[in-house]
């Protein structure tokens, strides 16, 4: 029987030659003062790619957006010829990648800001932690957000893709999840405010709406897709309450008015939600019936999970993780039934191709 995650599949203006996408992973490897990509990381890419399409690790849009050590930007001169490296190593093989646009909000710590706090929607605690030079440190109650300062960041991200495609990226990805900035406006345990970026759903996805139109009159909406995280619970301080579904319902049907979108991403739940009340545990099987366009899967799956849910018609495509740090080649173990090396995560933020690059291919 033909394998569904092997065949092509259009993704905006593009035709991938599969199903089996690149998830976006913090790895950390960007440890140089300008915060750029490197020969080591254009390798990593360039390994990987004969996946359907790569979907970078999160790269902030400002010095403001960064939350983590040793993470690429996309904002300035140095960090665009950084990632011309990446996208021409990923290219030289036929391989497709976006570039993740990242700002991590209230997850960030004044470590990396002269001392200043982290912004975000509302002056909450996400009672979480950072990961900075010094190791990982408590995050602090950060300051809101002006509406000026909201405009701004708005600006941020739209320069950001301009950036990346100069850099040679085929597209961009808006992180809109796991508890950043755009999750923090989406998110009553987050976001308290009473002006036009507080209260209601639409109020609530106002930012991010704004954003995407920005983003997408800048390099054409066919090269955007969009990453959102409904059920997420405990995770970064995200709590789910009786609003977060429909907030999310909201979205993802109101993203049917860009008909040109490449793409919406969604991840099912990062950790069980069995219990927690309000929850959807099955995010494919809810969110597939509210979207027309190309919807993309993550969070979990294997083999038999990943084919299933895009026969079943809730997907089209599967984001695999941690199997891709571990297996380059993953694409060709799963069209050659070849079994997948178990991933090390002791490695996953670290410095050096340990646990990099130096994981072996099964084939060739």
């Amino acid at each position: 029987m033909d394998n569904i995650l092997l065949k092509p599949v259009t993704i905006g203006k593009y035709e991938l030659p599969n199903r089996i996408f690149m998830s976006p992973m913090t790895r950390s490897r960007a440890d140089n003062p300008e915060n750029k990509a490197t020969p080591l990381i254009a390798k990593y890419y360039e390994q990987r790619s004969t996946a359907g399409l790569i979907i970078t690790e999160g790269s902030q849009v400002s010095p403001q957006a960064v939350g983590y050590i040793n993470t690429p930007g996309i904002y300035s001169a140095a960090q665009v010829e950084g990632w011309k490296l990446v996208t021409q190593a990923v290219h030289i093989n036929k391989g497709h990648i976006f570039c993740q646009l990242w700002h991590v909000g209230r997850m960030s710590h004044p470590d990396f800001h002269s001392g200043n706090l982290p912004v975000a929607p509302s002056a909450i605690n996400p009672h979480d932690h950072s990961f900075t030079a010094e190791g990982f440190k408590d995050t602090v109650t950060p300051r809101a957000l002006t509406i000026a300062e909201i405009h701004n960041i708005t600006q941020d991200f739209r320069m950001a893709a301009e950036n990346a495609i100069a850099a040679g990226f085929d597209g961009v990805e808006i992180h809109s999840a796991n508890g950043y900035l755009f999750h923090q406006f989406f998110a009553n345990c987050s976001n308290t405010r009473t002006d036009e970026y507080g209260g209601s759903h639409e109020n609530k996805a106002r930012f991010f709406f704004e954003t995407l139109l920005a983003v997408g009159r800048a390099i054409g909406f066919e090269r955007v897709g969009v990453r959102l995280n409904p059920s997420a619970h405990g995770f970064f301080g995200m709590t789910i309450d009786k609003e977060t579904i429909p907030t999310f319902e909201y979205i993802v049907e109101r993203l049917n008015d860009y008909p040109k979108l490449a793409y919406v991403h969604l991840l099912e739940p990062l950790a069980p939600v069995d219990n927690v009340p309000y929850a959807e545990k099955e995010i494919a099987k809810h969110f597939r019936p509210r979207y027309k366009g190309k919807l993309i899967i993550n969070c979990g799956f294997r083999l038999k999970s990943a084919i299933r849910v895009i026969d079943d018609g809730l997907a089209d495509a599967v984001a695999f993780g941690k199997a891709f740090i571990s297996n380059p080649d993953l694409v060709e173990r799963i069209r050659d039934g070849i079994e997948w090396s178990r991933w090390g995560d002791k490695t996953f933020y670290t410095t050096g191709d340990k646990g990099f690059t130096d994981y072996p291919r099964a084939t060739g």
